[in-house]
């Protein structure tokens, strides 16, 4: 069973920074896209970043393009977030997930493994 741990959530003023990780017990974790979804109050859970299982690839929210960036570590089955610039917009849980292959890294119907998510709280 695919366990997905987040950690790094909290409170931060505007402007300042937070780094999220995803700790995952997968066997074969190179093999897995991971793609970081952040879920506002009232909302849907929107996309936010994405990276391949080799780290080749990683694509962005317009959104968080240029505060955000996306990495992995495989030895240690771990994936980060580190995120910038935060903004109150940014406001929300955020989710790691899982899937083996690319296609549709984005699209959270695609997803079948998540994590309990973890709360980022940006003041004005």
């Amino acid at each position: 069973q695919v366990q997905l741990v987040e950690s790094g959530g909290g409170l931060v003023q505007a402007g300042g920074s937070l780094r999220l990780s995803c700790a995952a017990s997968l066997r074969t974790f190179s093999k897995y896209t991971m793609t970081w979804f952040r879920q506002a109050p009232g909302k849907e859970r929107d996309f936010v970043a994405a990276i391949s299982g080799a780290g080749h690839y990683t694509d962005y929210a317009d959104s968080v393009k240029g505060r955000f960036t996306i990495s992995r570590d495989n030895a240690k089955n771990t994936v980060s977030l580190q995120m910038n610039n935060l903004q109150p917009e940014d406001t929300a849980v955020y989710y790691c997930a899982a899937k083996v292959g690319y296609l549709n890294y984005a699209d959270r119907g695609s997803f079948g493994s998540w994590g309990q998510g973890t709360q980022v709280t940006v003041s004005s």
